[in-house]
């Protein structure tokens, strides 16, 4: 999680399963924030800047993202949007223990929760067209009881389909229990996130997995989205992610600390992950993200 800390978000579910929301620009409720539930975003209007854990990116009208529980982030419009918009922002918010049950009585769903397992580190739905997106949303929103439910689950089976999806931030925030299989390589992906600094092999991974090295290969990208190295990769370049804008510690410095041997590849990899330099990276984040809370 990030080292600026974000706004907990309580959301009540006693009386629905599922939240729909929907908010203009500008907001109160665009801030740095995380809270238990899923996150399905479609942002309407504007250009700007998505922060989602350690990840910044560019974010334009129609795209849509989903992020999981605890996970913190917040949209921020370009300063060149000076008007104010009526609905920028539609989302809806969902726990983990709706979708699993839903998995449970009716085991055609449970391939849905690999998405959410993604989402623990934000994902980007790209190419998703904006317009069925929108569409999507208003059925939840216009809907009441069964029929708000089938229409989110709708909705949730379409962008599991969806062949595009992007994971964003190096830190996967929360373990959840989606199953033996995942509940294995969830116990790698903690040794790898508790023990980033240290020398981390495949064989070893797969023996802590009780895995075949073929087996652990197929099912850990699965899981992940990503292959072994890369993802112990996307777990430094996220610790130092956290280091640069929470401590004023030089880069090399944190080069070190972060897991890599020498600073040309800690740079090369950064700027491969995040497409800018580490220092960019730290005045990027504590400019636009601290700052831009303090103007709304």
């Amino acid at each position: 999680m990030s080292v600026i800390e974000p706004e907990i978000e309580m959301v009540d579910r006693t009386t629905r399963s599922i939240r729909y929301l929907e908010h203009g620009w500008p907001s109160d409720l665009c801030r740095w924030h995380a809270h238990e539930e899923y996150e399905l975003h479609l942002v309407t209007e504007t250009t700007g800047k998505a922060f989602i854990g350690d990840y910044i990116g560019e974010f334009r009208a129609g795209d849509l993202f989903m992020t999981g529980p605890n996970v913190p982030h917040n949209w921020i419009s370009d300063e060149i949007h000076t008007d104010t918009f009526e609905i920028r922002d539609m989302l809806v918010q969902f726990s983990h223990g709706s979708v699993t049950k839903l998995a449970e009585a009716f085991p055609e769903f449970t391939k849905v929760l690999d998405m959410l397992y993604l989402a623990r580190m934000g994902i980007k739905f790209e190419g998703f067209n904006p317009t069925f997106a929108r569409g999507h949303l208003e059925a939840i929103r216009d809907n009441k009881g069964v029929e708000r439910i089938l229409a989110f689950v709708r909705f949730l089976v379409r962008l599991h389909e969806h062949a595009e999806k992007k994971t964003l931030s190096s830190m996967q925030v929360t373990q959840v229990d989606t199953g033996s299989k995942h509940a294995r390589i969830g116990t790698v992906i903690d040794h790898i996130i508790q023990n980033y600094r240290d020398e981390l092999s495949q064989t070893e991974a797969a023996d802590k997995a009780g895995m075949a090295q073929s087996s652990f290969s197929r099912n850990f990208k699965s899981v992940t989205g990503h292959n072994f190295v890369d993802f112990i990769t996307r777990v430094r370049v996220g610790q130092a992610c956290s280091m640069l804008y929470g401590t004023d510690d030089q880069v090399t410095t944190i080069c070190y600390k972060s897991g890599f041997q020498n600073l040309a590849n800690f740079n090369r990899q950064f700027r491969k992950l995040k497409g800018m330099t580490p220092s960019e990276y730290r005045r990027l984040a504590r400019e636009e993200l601290v700052d831009g809370e303090d103007v709304l």
